[in-house]
This record gives structure tokens, C-alpha cells and sequence, in this order.
């Protein structure tokens, strides 16, 4: 493995290094305190290609690899954990998605105004009744005609009311369990649509999560991605996705503990001296590099498959749960190292905290992955290679 960046992606890191400390910083405060951050940033991050970052240059996109997208994501989520999310869900488990499965229509409709940025894409699988245990969905479609009747509801779904198009799933026919689930694109505008927003969360404030509702909604049949029975398959090469940008989030996040601490440490003076000088702050710092160095690296692996095309869940989840693990590690030591202050507003490793919370439910609990973890070594899970070509890097035509 070549652990070393391309000129590109050095540049691409400086890029957005800037973009969030001079876009994202210095308001996030105040998007935090009205719940939402301002949405002409969504032109100012396509302006900057992070749209498309992994789609091919042919449908809009950027073309870069996945260990680029790592690095926006990293960087983002340094920034805040909201803007890390929309990008994770609008490229990793939407776009992707639309690449890796859609048919050239598809591709030209919906993925091309996404990777420019003139749309937002989403990604609707989770249910009130149904999170780790995908097959407990109650969302079904009906055929009728030349449309899908779809009826149900899905929670807490990241850019619920700012999303254009959804990746949504639903039973087909419910006797054939995980084979009987299909994917479909919704749009916004479609008839008997409907979403609302979560409010009181306990992180990521300044983000959209909701809900999203059909009623008797017509969904044309040219809108099934792959064929019916695929949608698992589909959702869980999405996952694999998506779960990748989160634990690049995560690593952007314990960045963001790490800087933030060593700076108060340098600052904040104890019993005469900087409180960086004494050894069990230096513990909470240390324990922050080791658990950075290692999420970095797990990462970067999994992107380096990724650009392979090489089929990589075992390594993602592994990378997925490390990362957000000690992230929200780092982030309880931060708010420990500010003592005070850090139950406070005044500096960020509160939100640090609360938002380090999330990504360790999501996209697969702590649990669910050390079950999978497990189950790999034991030999009980094996992988078997998707009938659909894994995206390899670069992206032919």
C-alpha cells in the first residue's frame, strides 16, 4: 500500500482546509443554534467539485478516488459533523449507489445533476420499526400498471427536506424475505410525498434528519434501480459506501479533539504550569494520536480496495467502527482536558461530543460490527461477490 498523497490530493486537502475554516468555523455556532446551516453553501461546495468527488468525470463529476473522498470527508467532519453527513449520504450512499447500479438513463437523469450540484440526493432504508434488522421494513410497493404503489415510512433520513431524489426501498413481495426487497428513485416532487423533520436532537444540530412518508405514491417502473429482489444487495453495497465515508468523518473529528486540546493545553496553566505538562493530560493526548493514527490508516486501506474494485464490507465495518469509536473517545477526553469550559459553548468540544454520539449508531451500530467482526473470524460470514462490478478507480467510461 502507497501511503503517500498525489499532488492533487495535497492540493484538494489545502483546498478544503481552508474552505472550512473560513466557510464552516466561523458560523457554526450560530447554524447550530438555528438548527440548520445556511443553504447557499450547498453552491459553494459544488463550485469546489465535493458534489461529485467520486463520479466520473463523463456524468459531471469530479473522477477523483475514493481515498479523495476520504480526505473531504476527513476535512469536513473537522469542520462539523453536518457537512461530513451531507456529503456521505448525498455521494457515498446515494451517488455511488446511482453509478454502481443504474442503467445509462438513470445515470443521465439523476446522477449528472447530483455530481454538478443542481441536485441533492438522499437515501431512505431506515424504518421506525426497522434499523439494524433491515428485513423488519413495513414500506411496500405494489405493481399497478406502469407505476409502483408505494405506502410507508422511513426515520430519521439525513437532507429529508432538502433532497431532490431518494434512494428508497421497499418490499416487492415479502414472502421471499431479504430476496423480496427492490430499490427505487423518488423524487421529491412525486405525488403522495411528504417529509418532516426531527427536532430536539442531541448532536449534528445544524443538519436536516427526518422522516419521510408515502401515501398510495406512484413511483414510474423506469425508476426501479437494478431489478426487483435486488434492493438488499443494493442497500448493502451502498453501506459499504457510506460506512466508509463516516469512518473518514471520524477521523476528521478526533483531528479536531486533537487540535483543539493540544491548543487549550498550551493555553490553560495549573499549579504554576501549562496543563499540557501534566502526564495524565498527556495521557488523554497521546491515547487521541494513537487512536487518529489507526483510524487513518484503516481508512485508507478500505480506499485503496475500493480503488481496486475489490469487494471490502469486512474491512469497512472494521474501519467504520474503530474511527467512530475513538472519535467519541476523543471527544469525551477533549471536553475532560477543558475541564469546565468544555461543558460549555465558549469552545467546541461540547458539540465535538455530542455529535461523536451519532456515527456510533448509525450506518450499522457498535454492536452490529463487532458481531460482524466476529463472525468473520469465526468463519460464520462469508462475502460473496456482487453480480454487479464493484466501481474500480480509474473510472472507465
Amino acid at each position: 500500500m502507497n501511503f503517500d498523497f498525489s499532488e492533487e490530493q495535497v492540493l484538494l486537502r489545502k483546498t478544503i482546509r481552508q474552505f472550512v475554516d473560513n466557510e464552516i468555523i466561523p458560523y457554526i455556532a450560530k447554524w447550530e443554534s438555528d438548527g440548520a446551516f445556511d443553504p447557499a453553501i450547498w453552491k459553494r461546495l459544488a463550485d469546489l467539485g465535493l458534489m461529485g468527488v467520486c463520479v466520473p468525470e463523463k456524468y459531471g463529476g469530479s473522477g477523483m478516488d475514493y481515498n479523495s473522498l476520504a480526505i473531504v470527508c476527513e476535512e469536513l467532519e473537522r469542520g462539523d459533523t453536518a457537512f461530513r453527513t451531507a456529503v456521505s449520504v448525498h455521494t457515498g450512499l446515494n451517488s455511488m449507489t446511482l453509478m454502481q447500479w443504474g442503467s445509462e438513463e438513470q445515470k443521465t437523469k439523476y446522477l449528472m445533476p447530483q455530481a454538478i450540484g443542481e441536485k441533492i440526493g438522499a437515501f431512505g432504508l431506515t424504518e421506525p420499526g426497522a434499523g439494524s434488522d433491515v428485513a423488519a421494513m413495513s414500506t411496500v410497493a405494489v405493481l399497478d400498471g406502469d407505476d409502483y404503489v408505494l405506502n410507508g415510512q422511513k426515520t430519521w433520513i439525513s437532507l429529508c427536506d432538502v433532497a431532490d431524489h431518494f434512494i428508497v426501498f421497499a418490499y416487492t413481495d415479502k414472502s421471499k424475505k431479504h430476496h423480496g426487497i427492490s430499490a427505487f428513485i423518488v423524487e421529491r416532487t412525486l405525488e403522495g410525498f411528504s417529509s418532516k423533520a426531527i427536532k430536539g436532537k442531541y448532536g449534528i444540530k445544524s443538519g436536516n434528519t427526518g422522516e419521510l412518508f408515502f401515501d398510495n405514491m406512484r413511483v414510474p417502473k423506469e425508476n426501479l434501480l437494478g431489478n426487483e429482489g435486488e434492493g438488499f444487495k443494493i442497500a448493502m453495497s451502498a453501506l459499504d459506501n457510506g460506512r466508509f465515508t463516516v469512518a473518514a468523518g471520524a477521523v476528521g473529528l478526533s483531528i479536531a479533539c486533537l487540535e483543539s486540546s493540544v491548543k487549550y493545553s498550551n493555553e490553560r496553566q495549573t499549579f504554576g504550569k501549562d496543563i499540557g505538562r501534566h502526564q495524565l493530560v498527556q495521557q488523554m493526548i497521546a491515547k487521541m494520536e494513537a487512536g487518529l493514527q489507526m483510524s487513518r490508516l484503516l481508512v485508507y486501506r478500505v480506499g485503496e480496495l475500493k480503488n481496486k474494485g475489490v469487494r471490502n464490507t469486512r474491512e469497512t465495518s472494521l474501519a467504520k467502527w474503530q474511527a467512530c469509536d475513538f472519535a467519541n473517545k476523543a471527544a469525551d477526553d477533549a471536553v475532560q482536558i477543558h475541564g469546565a469550559y468544555g461543558y460549555s459553548d465558549e469552545y467546541p468540544v461540547a458539540r465535538y461530543l455530542r455529535n461523536s454520539k451519532a456515527p456510533v449508531i448509525y450506518e450499522g451500530t457498535r454492536e452490529i460490527h463487532t458481531i460482524m467482526q466476529a463472525e468473520y473470524v469465526l468463519g460464520y460470514r462469508e462475502d460473496k461477490i456482487l453480480s454487479n462490478m464493484l466501481p474500480k478507480w480509474p473510472f472507465e467510461d
